[in-house]
């Protein structure tokens, strides 16, 4: 599975659930197309009219923290992110995003060495192939541990819960 886009980026630490997708809508019976109208709302409004199908997120330390609020990988999802590559990522978070067949891609080297460069890469765009392990951003490599074994397979079957209709066919 690979993926190249446009990359956002944001380097603030501790982006919560709570900016990417507003607690005012926790409680609405939405479905994932309209969730994606308020993805990253009180963080960054333009976003969900901005964002291009394929885009991917480069991310500080921590993104996703808070709630176990899941419609924040939905809205993302949703809204046409292809992966995030990030320091480090809320735990519910992460757990949400495999859950849900949504790329997060932990890989400091590879995020830090966008945040130190980010006026010079601007116009580059990022990819990631998530079977070999690997971040391309024009000619570095960087690597991250590859997606393998059930986690894969979630994947595979986009997501828990068409992962577990095949296990118990």
């Amino acid at each position: 599975m690979k993926f190249k886009g446009k990359m956002w980026i944001f380097p603030e630490k501790n982006i919560n659930t709570d900016q990417i997708f507003p607690g005012k809508y926790t409680y609405d019976p939405l479905t994932p197309e309209q969730m994606a109208e308020h993805a990253l709302e009180d963080y960054l409004p333009s976003f969900a009219k901005e964002v291009n199908k394929g885009d991917i997120l480069i991310t500080g330390q921590n993104f996703g923290s808070g709630s176990s609020r899941e419609q924040a990988v939905t809205c993302l999802k949703a809204v046409g992110v292809a992966a995030i590559v990030g320091i480090s990522f809320g735990r519910i978070f992460y757990r949400n995003a495999i859950n849900n067949a949504f790329p997060l891609i932990q890989c400091p080297e590879a995020t830090n060495y966008i945040f130190e460069k980010k006026d010079q890469l601007k116009d580059e765009k990022v990819q990631v192939d998530l079977v070999k392990g690997e971040v391309l951003i024009g000619d570095k490599t960087f690597s991250f541990p590859p997606l393998k074994g059930e986690a894969l397979n979630i994947f595979e079957t986009r997501g828990l819960l068409e992962y577990t209709k095949e296990k118990l066919q």
